[in-house]
């Protein structure tokens, strides 16, 4: 019986890392009323927490499971240009930093285009 729960044991240890792994915030480029936005998704250990991306503070919805709708033109104007990474963080009442995580960004969401007027392709 002893056995039985050392292995029980052992089985809840190695799944736990596991989820504590989909705590992570993630990000993904969605349509929203504003053209394109950001969304930003992750979990914390209060609602009376609030959460910032690259130290501004953004609103937040949902409980402990929340969720950040961001324009693109904003997250913009919060990276800088060509950046790949965003740093989200989950701040308590006191203003202490209880959660700090570095989301990677959609590729290309932060580089720049290049209008063209015109594209001459060649056969050889």
């Amino acid at each position: 019986m002893a056995s039985f729960f050392r292995l029980a044991l052992g089985a809840a240890l190695l799944i736990a890392p596991a989820a504590h792994a989909d705590a992570r915030p993630s990000a993904k480029l969605v349509r929203c009323a504003a053209g394109d936005c950001l969304l930003i998704r992750g979990e914390r250990s209060s609602v009376a927490t609030t959460i910032t991306i690259n130290d501004h503070e953004v609103a937040a919805s949902g409980g402990r499971r929340w969720k950040v709708r961001v324009p693109a033109a904003a997250v913009r104007g919060f990276a800088l240009p060509f950046a790949r990474t965003l740093d989200v963080a989950v701040v308590d009442a006191a203003g202490r930093v209880e959660q700090r995580e570095t989301v990677r960004l959609p590729v290309g969401l932060m580089g720049h285009t290049t209008e063209l007027a015109a594209l001459v392709v060649r056969a050889r």
